[in-house]
This record gives structure tokens, sequence and C-alpha cells, in this order.
């Protein structure tokens, strides 16, 4: 009988090989497995934490030449320091340093002519003498181009031609076997942050800086996002005269749908809110609504943010205040929007 490729097995019979592969006791097996796992994050650490020994004179002098370019910091790296590499450069180019990855294989066949004597070199090698590294060293320095180093070799050929060197050693590798870059990686990659970090400092660059290059991510809507740019206005505003009737004050809360009105005064300012839950307890009390005039009823003294501000700082507040809305006023603090949290949820503030 033939046996199909597919697994035939149904949902409920995986779940349990799953459950079977989930150690109820730790077996020999599975301590050496969180052994190794915990070898591997106690080396790294400490190879991360053995670097701030070697962070001196050469780290600022690599931060001051960084600085100090005119043109682009190109990262550069072969194996796994260039994949470190291009994380590193993408690090700096979203804090404010503009950066790329070149791969030093491809700029001997070419891509050498993207980079200009205005750039800064940041190479990493483990070793320093990567041998498509060496073959560039000369002609980036033909070429005027700064050399900054993240290597291990203090004396290898890549710190030799470098204006800056910044030691990455470490004792051993995570690896059992002491060979795959583990440990080593980790350092070059910690170093790298260091600068980014130490550059970001220097340049001045602040939280909106960093919402601006990442404008579609969460960080960025809620840096970017401004009230003027999801309120209600004009027409959509529920607002009724102090003098207004309960009916006529129930009418535009239901109008424009929004739970809420705001009562205002003969010239327009603001005088207090009423909301469905206000009307709520009117009706639990029992009280006869039809004599009522909206500034009877209403709350003084509502809660109001500026129109400059963020929408995540409404809905800070509103977290806080445990309140669903919150009216926008200008620099006059007269009415001139109406935010809830729907709002902000279409926008994906929150």
């Amino acid at each position: 009988m033939a046996h199909s490729l597919s697994d035939s097995s149904t949902p409920s019979s995986r779940q349990h090989r799953l459950v079977a592969l989930t150690p109820h006791i730790l077996d020999p097996e599975a301590q050496r497995i969180i052994g190794l796992a915990h070898n591997t994050l106690d080396i790294e650490s400490q190879a991360i934490l053995g670097m701030k020994n070697t962070i001196g004179r050469s780290f600022v002098l690599a931060v001051r030449i960084l600085l100090q370019a005119t043109g682009r910091v190109v990262v550069m790296g072969m194996g796994k320091s260039g994949h470190i590499g291009r994380k590193i450069a993408a690090t700096l180019a979203s804090t404010g340093t503009v950066a790329m990855f070149v791969h030093p294989a491809e700029a001997s066949h070419g891509d050498l002519g993207m980079i200009k004597d205005t750039d800064v070199a940041l190479v990493l090698s483990n070793s320093g003498e990567s041998e498509e590294i060496i073959v560039l060293l000369p002609l980036l320095q033909r070429q005027g181009v700064p050399i900054v180093a993240i290597t291990a070799g203090a004396d290898s050929t890549l710190a030799k031609h470098a204006l800056a060197v910044l030691d990455c050693s470490v004792e051993k590798e995570a690896c059992p076997l002491n060979l795959a870059p583990t440990a080593s990686t980790a350092a070059q990659l910690a170093m790298g942050d260091a600068l980014a970090m130490a550059l970001l400092d220097a340049r001045g660059f602040q939280a909106e800086d960093f919402a601006r290059s990442h404008p579609g991510g969460a960080l960025g809507r809620k840096l970017l996002t401004h009230l003027k740019d999801v309120m209600r206005t004009g027409q959509q505003l529920p607002t009724v005269s102090h003098q207004a009737g309960l009916t006529e004050l129930m009418r535009e809360m239901s109008q424009k749908g929004l739970g809420a009105a705001v009562v205002t005064d003969d010239n327009g300012a603001i005088l207090g809110v009423f909301t469905d839950g206000d009307l709520r307890r009117l009706v639990e009390r029992g009280q006869d609504l039809r004599p009522l005039r909206a500034a009877e009823v209403m709350k003084p003294n509502p809660r109001t943010i500026s129109v400059h501000a963020l929408a995540a700082q409404a809905a800070q507040i509103m977290e806080e205040q445990r309140i669903t809305s919150l009216l926008v006023v200008d620099d006059q603090h007269r009415l001139c929007g109406f935010i809830n949290t729907n709002d902000l949820m279409r926008a994906k503030v929150i």
C-alpha cells in the first residue's frame, strides 16, 4: 500500500505529539539543551561587557571621523561580518547618519564606483585579513576615504590601514567547537549600536526625527499624527446653546453620532459638555426632562486639549482620565475640534 508524503495525521494527534515533546520533568537531554542555551548567553554577554574596557580614545576618534564625513558611512564586511554590517548600516540610517552597505566582493567588480571621497568606510572583519576586504584597502586610501575598523585583529592588515580601530576581540566563541562566529558577531553588533547611539546624541537626533524615517510604523504614527489630522471639525461638531432645551440637545447628539454635545454661551465659548451617560443618569433618577435646559444638565469645565497636540497625547489623557472623548481648542481656547477613541483607533494611534 502506497504511503502519502503529506502529513495525514489529525490536528489532535499532531497536538499530542507536540505536547509529548514538552518535558514535564527535565531529563538529561533537556538539561543539556537548556545548559547550552545558558552557556551561549553567558559567553556572549561577557564578550559584550568585556568591550567596555576597550572603549576609549579610539572610539571617540571613530565617532568624530564619522561625524565629520560630508558624504555617507559605507559599511563593508564579508560573511557573517557582512550580515552584521547590513544591520549596522540600517541602524545608522534610521538614527540620523546617512549610511549604506556595500558588499566587498561586489565592490571589486564595479560597486567601488559607488564610494566617493566624501564618504567614510566602516569596515568589519573579525580577523582583519579577509581577502575580499584587504584588496580594497589601498584603493580606498588612494581615493582619500577614511577607514574605521571593527576588528579583533589589532595587528591585522585592516587595522594598519584604519585611522581608528575598534577592538571587538573575544576570549572564545559561544559555539561548543569554538568555530561558528557567535560571540564575535554579537560583539560587532553591540559595537555598531554603541557607535550609532553616540552619533545619534552628537547630532541632536530626536524622537520626531526617528518617526520621520519610520512613517509606516506604530511609533511613526504616534509621533507624526497631530490632532488636526484626525479630529472632527466644522459641521461634524455637536454644539448647542446653553439655552437649548433637552430635546434639542438630544437631537444634536443623535445627528452627530458622537455620544456627546458641547454646550456654548452666546459668544460660542465652551461652557460644558453633556454625554450619553449623563442622559442615562437623568432617566434613572426619574427626573422630568421636559423643562430642563442644556445649562442645567451639562458638566462644566470639560477636559480640553490643544489643537497643536499629538494624537498620542489625547490617547494618554483619555486613558488616564478614563474618558472616551476630548474637546480640541485653539490658542484662544475656542472649540475647533472633537476627538474620541474611535477616531484614534481609525488612525491606528491606539
